[in-house]
């Protein structure tokens, strides 16, 4: 066995989380390894959100294949020269836990620390259903690989993954097929939003099949089939060694602060099954470094913004209208459409809603729910508003710019 290489941090996963993390352990003075067995960057910038946001603003297939390519290198350069800080040590191979403080690797032999970062990510969540060796199916990261746009698409799964890619083959010129399970696409957002998104949709030729189950991939008409089914926590079974608690469907099990059952060891982003998208994953990181060197932060875990790339766009943070109803939490709910808005009509961008839910007598807002153009930006600004807790009636007195399509939140407001 080669010599024991021990430092002050190792973290496993080079994703979102565990680069950022390093990063900024690393400027703090810590001597952090980083494992990764793939390339740097994990599944979203090298085969999630970054080479899909390069399809969404391409004009042609064709197009977004080589400005994908391009993107992800530069991208992921960019994530090597951060880990190639002078404190930090990028170990190119996959890392096992041995015991609860050492890994090996082929790549290295044998690290110890005495705190650990678990940021492995996630893998696609397969249907327990006929037909899975079929060619005509893959996941997102196969659809991504294809040299020519199929004919037909079928999607199964009108969550964020199958919107998007819906959105997006449909405007290549593909003939595209949702099937859905639930009654609506998109369940983390407002259902009135989601209903009109998807009425928006059919109406630039998507086919949606609502409540209806997949039995056998032969069954379905189509010349690619994508699985979109959503994604689970990529757990490994050398997590045993380590004696930290963990489920294969749920992910590690942690805490408020992202520690483990072991409590010097974390798990940070998809892993832990808690917030799938990769900037709670970097937020994570960056709470556990400060938790480790005894800093505190404001960091508000509870207000975690997000948005669907489909076009028009969609984005939320904060509950739903029917979860407020459901919970017997008192609110009002204030609306606002992208057709009254003069830079949206400029820009011949009138499909849009925007719901912003505040307890009542314009109090604290408590969220958001948009589609249409620069929806992403307007729920930001909410989140941004709600870390502060900041009210309807404030939010009424801030100025905005005009024209500018944010000037729907300040209607939304004034309701």
């Amino acid at each position: 066995m080669r010599d024991m290489i021990s430092t002050d941090l190792m973290i496993i996963g080079a994703g979102p989380g565990g680069y950022r993390a390093a990063e900024y352990a690393a400027k703090q003075g810590l001597k952090v390894v980083v494992f990764e067995g793939c390339e740097v960057g994990g599944t979203c910038l090298n085969v999630g959100c970054i080479p899909t946001k390069a399809y969404v603003h391409s004009a042609t297939f064709e197009e977004a294949r080589e400005r994908k390519e391009q993107v992800v290198q530069q991208l992921r350069s960019g994530v090597e020269a951060l880990l190639s800080h002078p404190n930090v040590t990028l170990v190119r191979g996959r890392a096992e836990f041995v015991d609860a403080h050492t890994v090996s690797s082929p790549a290295c032999g044998h690290v110890t620390a005495p705190n650990i970062i678990v940021a492995t990510g996630s893998e696609t969540k397969w249907l327990p259903i006929s037909g899975l060796d079929d060619p005509r199916l893959v996941d997102s990261t196969g659809l991504l690989q294809l040299d020519r746009l199929p004919r037909r698409l079928c999607i199964i799964g009108a969550g964020v993954i199958g919107m998007e890619f819906a959105s997006v083959f449909s405007r290549f010129g593909a003939e595209v097929t949702v099937v859905e399970y639930l009654k609506e696409c998109l369940p983390a957002l407002d259902s009135d939003i989601a209903k009109r998104l998807r009425k928006c949709l059919e109406k630039r030729g998507i086919t949606f099949r609502m409540k209806t189950a997949v039995e056998n991939i032969a069954d379905l008409d189509a010349d690619v089939v994508l699985m979109a089914t959503g994604r689970k926590p990529r757990v490994q079974p050398d997590f045993a060694n380590a004696g930290f608690e963990y489920d294969e469907r749920k992910g590690v099990r942690v805490d408020g602060n992202f520690q483990t059952t072991m409590r010097h060891i974390y798990a940070i982003g998809d892993v832990n099954g808690r917030q799938m998208l990769a900037h709670a994953a970097e937020m994570q990181g960056l709470h556990v470094v400060n938790r480790i060197l005894g800093k505190t932060d404001g960091i508000r875990f509870d207000v975690m913004p997000a948005a669907i790339f489909t076009d028009p766009e969609a984005a939320c943070v904060g509950p739903t209208e029917d979860h407020l109803k459901e919970q017997g939490i008192a609110y009002e709910c204030r609306k606002a459409f992208h057709r009254a808005n003069g830079k949206s009509l400029t820009m011949n961008e009138t499909d849009g809603m925007l719901k912003l839910f505040s307890e009542p007598n314009a109090g604290r807002i408590l969220g958001c729910h948009c589609f249409g153009a620069h929806a992403a930006d307007m729920v930001q600004e909410v989140s941004v508003l709600m870390c502060r807790d900041t009210s309807v009636a404030q939010l009424r007195d801030m100025v905005h710019i005009h024209p500018t399509v944010s000037e729907v939140l300040l209607a939304a407001a004034t309701q």
